[in-house]
């Protein structure tokens, strides 16, 4: 495993760890029904997945980013697109659906489409490194 992905591997682990906590904010909101929105308790199920998968998504591309041995940019894309997915997609749920008695999201939901399409990039990248 290359030094890039052994440090990124570290940080993504670590970061597993404040999704776990975040955990306890939805049982915060389940624990007291009428605070929020049904609207709010979706995104902030969806931010929570988001964050986890994503970030179990960055560290199963690691050792495939060390072989497909992308140089500059483009390795560096495949091989943090994942990982600023997992930031910019749950908190574009999390900030778009803050506020009380929310039942749309307000502006911060771009993130969510800023995240989406770093995750398409980056994704590319890797799988035609990988192929090329």
């Amino acid at each position: 495993m290359s030094a890039e992905s052994q440090a990124l591997a570290g940080i993504l682990l670590l970061s597993l760890v404040t999704v776990e906590t975040g955990g306890l904010y939805l049982m915060k909101l389940w624990r007291r029904p009428g605070t929020s929105t049904a609207f709010q308790i979706g995104f902030a199920r969806a931010g929570h997945a988001h964050a986890a998968v994503l970030l179990l998504l960055g560290l199963a591309i690691q050792p495939y980013a060390d072989a497909a041995d992308l140089d500059g940019a483009i390795g560096w894309l495949a091989r943090t697109g994942a990982p600023a997915a997992a930031i910019l997609m749950p908190a574009g749920f999390f900030l778009s659906s803050t506020g009380e008695g929310r039942d749309k999201p307000n502006g911060l939901v771009a993130l969510v489409f800023a995240g989406a399409v770093v995750l398409a990039l980056g994704l590319t990248c890797l799988g035609l490194g990988l192929l090329l």
